[in-house]
């Protein structure tokens, strides 16, 4: 609909959402943030209008940004670090909600977690803090493993990050007994070769690091996994959903509800700056017993009872 003519008709408050992918990525985890907005009293389709855009390349996140700042939403929902940081600098008015992955703080987007400051704030799920988590988890599933790998994108947009998790995973593995070895890979073939290579590297565990471009990948690095033999942990279900072994991470579905009921919020008059950024509030643990018997491994009891969810 033209811009003008929108403004004219519009009797509803307009959620501009912003997020990487092809059209549809995400779907589902957007009916946990109509579960909030629905919370703070919005019903998509009835008082709130969503408009979709996706970005499937990051040269075209600024433009993009500067575009839906333009239109006039009342307020950006913004998915992943960059596309949130391309949103604010297209605006230092226009009301913003994100959903990230990374420390908004080190990021720049805000001043403070607790008092964020500006015009926005939102929901980060610290990914990256968790992988030191995943390092032990999978020492417990395969305690004969000396030497584990962890597999990065060296392309990730916020790869500056990347000496800060050696770091931390280094001093983890140190603790545990194992050695860590850092493996890149940033195309499908790249991955191919990383998985191929892992048995002559004496690598008996393989880390999945916290990446959109691998959960796009995810039914390639599951079956790569098995076929190789290589145990693997990941950040989120739907790697164990496709075949995987284990995940262990934040919620997505409430972590993007607590987002709807922030937008909510917003929309209804709460600025931004008011608004502490929000953490997980839940954590799930989900195991693939099929994927362990394939790989010859016993699932210590204690995993099991505390599982989240155990998929036969």
């Amino acid at each position: 609909m033209p811009l003008a003519a929108r403004a004219q008709q519009k009797t509803v408050p307009v959620i501009g959402l912003l997020s990487p992918g092809p059209p549809g990525a995400g779907g589902p985890l957007m009916d946990g943030f109509r579960l909030g907005l629905r919370e703070a009293g919005y019903i998509e389709g009835q008082n709130v209008t969503i408009e979709y855009h996706w970005v499937e390349a990051n040269d075209r996140l600024s433009a993009m940004a500067a575009d839906l700042v333009g239109s006039k939403v009342d307020l950006i929902l913004a998915i992943t670090d960059p596309v949130a940081l391309a949103a604010k600098g297209a605006s230092s008015t226009v009301p913003m909600v994100f959903f990230i992955g990374g420390d908004p703080v080190a990021n720049g987007l805000v001043a403070s977690l607790a008092r964020p400051g500006g015009n926005l704030t939102g929901v980060t799920l610290f990914g990256d803090e968790l992988n030191p988590k995943r390092l032990e988890l999978l020492s417990e599933l395969v305690p004969e493993a000396r030497a584990i790998a962890l597999l990065v994108n060296p392309n990730n947009p916020l790869g500056g990050r990347a000496p800060i998790i050696s770091s931390k995973m280094q001093e983890a593995a140190r603790a545990k007994g194992v050695q860590l070895r850092i493996v890149n890979a940033a195309s499908e073939s790249e991955i191919d070769a990383a998985f191929a290579a892992l048995p002559g590297q004496q690598v008996r565990a393989v880390i999945i690091d916290t990446d959109l471009f691998f959960f796009g990948q995810r039914q390639q690095i599951a079956a790569l996994a098995a076929r190789h033999s290589v145990p693997a942990i990941y950040y989120r279900r739907e790697f164990v959903a496709a075949g995987g072994l284990i995940s262990y991470g934040p919620s997505f579905a409430t972590a993007y509800q607590q987002a709807g009921v922030y937008a909510g919020k917003v929309l209804g008059g709460v600025k931004p700056s008011d608004l502490p950024v929000l953490q997980p509030a839940k954590f799930e643990l989900v195991i693939n017993a099929k994927a362990a018997k394939a790989l010859g491994l016993n699932v210590p009891p204690t995993l099991l009872a505390t599982a989240d969810e155990v998929i036969e």
